[in-house]
């Protein structure tokens, strides 16, 4: 349920509406828009009459009910406001959002040595990325696979971090190690096997830092946005939601069925950006190109792009990962989908 402020509605009005329904056992959240204060109610509001909190202040305009099972993370929730989400780095605050420009996202799938790391940052920097993504903690589907170097991964992140001025995204899997990561990442990834993870949810929604969740390989969008309520319950509403792909039947040719319809779904029932990751979405280096400009010209905020310098040698995703002069193409040709729809910037960093 939400409570609209009539416009121009005094701080002092606001508060002791929002102390009075505090008093009814409710969770009254303050949203700001860009005309209109928002008060969001969470808790058991399904019995509430509306009439009744219109009568707390004639400063209401109206209240309505949220029908979606996901409260906070719902449209309806923001008055149909998009949220951005900004995150500072070395390099300025990069904004990801529904009218910003383009972000890109770039790395390889795990972090194997500093050489390779520092040398794949500048030149994904050089092509206009934001972010340099890297795994430090790796989820495989083998326990004889490589799972990363862990804590070692981190320090060399940090190092690509201060020899490149980007941005770091690094997956999370265990809550324990949440805090060392923040203190390296500017983004807590959330991988797509640890969606329902909801002790981990919970515990990564307590802290501060923008998180990117990764939709389960077999997830409804229902059950992928309900994931996002638990960070955003727990207190944290920088949410990013990154498509990466889902299981299909035919594996003969594709790692994943890449699912762009989830864009204009996912613009109709949330306020939270959308990344797609196209690498891990095709498993297949040479249709990542056409899946990146499709998802450019579908809408989407962001981009997750796979790359190494040697993918033959890679220690993991070396078939899905572009060589670095590959990727500088595909920016050269992401540009032009990107101008097109009035959101490419180069590089693709907002300063605020």
């Amino acid at each position: 349920m939400i409570v609209v402020m009539k416009v121009g509605t005094s701080e002092a009005e606001i508060e002791k509406v929002t102390q009075e329904l505090s008093g009814w056992g409710l969770s009254p959240e303050k949203i700001v828009g860009k005309h209109k204060v928002v008060i969001g109610l969470v808790g058991e509001t399904a019995a509430l009459d509306p009439l009744r909190i219109q009568e707390l202040s004639p400063a209401i305009e109206h209240v309505l009910s949220v029908e979606k099972p996901f409260k906070r993370v719902s449209l309806e929730y923001r008055q149909g406001e998009p949220t951005d989400i900004k995150v500072p780095t070395p390099n300025g605050t990069v904004t990801i959002g529904r009218n910003r420009p383009i972000v890109v996202v770039a790395g390889p799938c795990s972090v194997e040595n500093e050489e390779m790391i520092i040398e794949t940052a500048l030149r994904v920097k050089s092509a206009g990325a934001s972010f340099l993504r890297g795994g430090a903690y790796k989820p495989r589907t083998s326990p004889y696979a490589f799972q990363g170097h862990g804590e070692s991964a981190l320090e060399l992140l940090a190092a690509a971090r201060d020899a490149s001025g980007l941005g770091i995204i690094t997956e999370v899997m265990d809550s324990p190690d949440i805090a060392k990561i923040a203190e390296v990442a500017d983004v807590l990834q959330v991988g797509a096997r640890n969606m329902q993870n909801f002790s981990l949810l919970k515990k990564i929604g307590a802290q501060n830092k923008p998180v990117l969740l990764k939709r389960g390989m077999s997830a409804t969008i229902e059950e992928w946005l309900m994931a996002a309520e638990y960070i955003l319950a727990a207190g944290n509403p920088n949410v990013i939601l990154c498509e990466r792909g889902i299981r299909g039947f035919d594996r003969q040719y594709a790692r994943n069925t890449l699912d762009l319809s989830v864009l204009p779904v996912l613009r109709s029932l949330t306020h939270l950006p959308v990344m797609i990751d196209p690498s891990h979405g095709t498993g297949r280096s040479e249709y990542v190109p056409a899946m990146a400009m499709a998802s450019i010209a579908a809408g989407t905020d962001s981009l997750m792009i796979e790359v190494h310098p040697n993918p033959a040698k890679a220690l993991s995703d070396g078939p899905q990962s572009l060589t670095p002069d590959h990727f500088d193409r595909l920016m050269e040709e992401l540009s032009v989908i990107g101008k097109a729809v009035g959101r490419w910037e180069h590089p693709a960093m907002a300063i605020a």
